[in-house]
């Protein structure tokens, strides 16, 4: 049986290893703090009766066998990392609720045919380097070497240099890609992230679909000019430019369609003194709509506009695609599964698309999906208040363990 204080001490354990005590949670990719939760999870696996191992991307597994060792595996789990001062449930919820349901199973003496696997992945968020779900499009095989050698966190630390630091080959990230098959099913509890279950008064949230998203990093190119001796006619200001274009994601938003979402979250200015005219602004995309058509059109329309700005200002600019992730459908056997276990354990559900991103979505381009929310208080997320009850937590996990049973029997 599912146990609550189990629960609330791995999760309490884990929310005390940030770099920003006092703030939240902040535990980057790649990171000590990370290195440091693996440790605990990984003594935490071996106590579970669980064989270790990590892949070249840096994805941790725990795994049972089976009956049959070469049949496909049945796989859940979730993230570790966090977004700068953070919660404590993103992500940790669905890798303690993977780890107590495989507690459970080998506690009971409990045997499947399908060997089974929680997986702790990495860099879900992207908090660091500003292109998320790396470890589970790894496994999909659906990284580039840009990506892992030019790509920068903000100490301009590559994600090459900082995976060598890590104990990983950058080189064999490619070693880590899963085959077609392979994989029997993969399942992902999360916190939902928004106020519709606290709401409604549900145990549970069965995800039907996931959006998809795109992700972009934008650098605008003028010229650095003295703030009091350069006239307004002769400027070529890059924020000028990129603010223009920044206030227009807002509007093109608005009018793509009633599910589109634009956030730029990231703006930084060179070179950033109050008396000198801005000569260069990188800034942040975040693009997501249930519909790929739809962000394609919202995207273009995007860089057209970038395009006229910046041609009648004299700027420069360059367009990087950091991540492209089409709109996911759950997979339906496995939705039937969990409002079945739902019905037997009298846990109240609720159907739902998810408008936020999971290593999930990117898991179904390699075996069939599942995902389940539990409720977030006053829907709060990605910040110091997001709470859960461990207890909401655990009926989540119960979910987990009763699906994981009949897909691996």
């Amino acid at each position: 049986m599912v146990r609550v204080e189990r629960i609330r001490k791995d999760l309490e354990f884990l929310a005390g290893i940030t770099s920003t005590p006092g703030e939240g949670v902040t535990r980057l990719a790649f990171s000590a703090e990370e290195t440091r939760a693996r440790e605990y999870l990984r003594k935490e696996m071996e106590a579970a009766g669980l064989e270790i191992y990590q892949d070249n991307a840096g994805n941790l597994f725990g795994r049972r066998e089976g009956t049959l060792k070469d049949a496909p595996v049945v796989m859940f789990g979730s993230h570790i990392d966090s977004v700068v001062n953070g919660g404590a449930f993103d992500g940790p919820a669905g890798v303690i609720s993977a780890l107590e349901a495989l507690r459970v199973i080998n506690e009971e003496g409990m045997e499947t045919v399908n060997p089974l696997e929680m997986v702790v992945m990495t860099e879900e968020e992207g908090g660091r380097f500003g292109s998320g779900v790396w470890g589970s499009r790894a496994m999909a095989g659906i990284v580039s070497e840009d990506e892992i050698y030019k790509g920068t966190d903000s100490l301009g630390i590559t994600k090459a240099e900082a995976m060598e630091s890590f104990g990983l080959d950058p080189a064999s990230v490619g070693k880590a890609r899963r085959e077609q098959g392979s994989i029997k099913a993969f399942l992902e509890l999360h916190i939902e992230q928004g106020p519709v279950l606290e709401q409604n008064g549900c145990d549970a949230g069965i995800v039907e679909s996931i959006v998809g998203i795109r992700t972009f990093f934008v650098t605008v190119k003028g010229k650095a000019d003295h703030a009091g001796t350069t006239p307004m006619d002769f400027r070529r200001d890059a924020l000028v430019g990129a603010s223009r274009v920044i206030s227009e994601i807002d509007a093109i938003a608005r009018r793509a369609g009633k599910g589109t979402v634009a956030t730029v979250g990231m703006v930084n200015v060179r070179p950033g003194a109050f008396n000198i005219v801005p000569e260069e602004v990188q800034f942040s995309i975040d693009l997501r709509d249930s519909s790929e058509p739809v962000i394609e059109a919202a995207a273009s329309e995007i860089k057209k506009y970038l395009e006229e700005q910046c041609s009648s200002r004299g700027l420069a600019f360059s367009w990087e695609e950091r991540l492209s992730i089409s709109p996911v459908r759950i997979d339906p056997g496995i939705m039937s599964i969990f409002q079945e276990v739902a019905a037997e354990k009298n846990i109240s559900t609720h159907v739902m698309p998810s408008g936020a991103g999971h290593d999930a979505m990117v898991m179904a381009r390699v075996a069939p999906v599942g995902m389940i929310f539990v409720p977030s208080r006053n829907g709060k997320s990605h910040c110091p208040e997001e709470w859960t009850d461990y207890d909401q937590v655990a009926r989540g996990a119960e979910m987990i363990l009763g699906a994981v049973i009949r897909l691996a029997d």
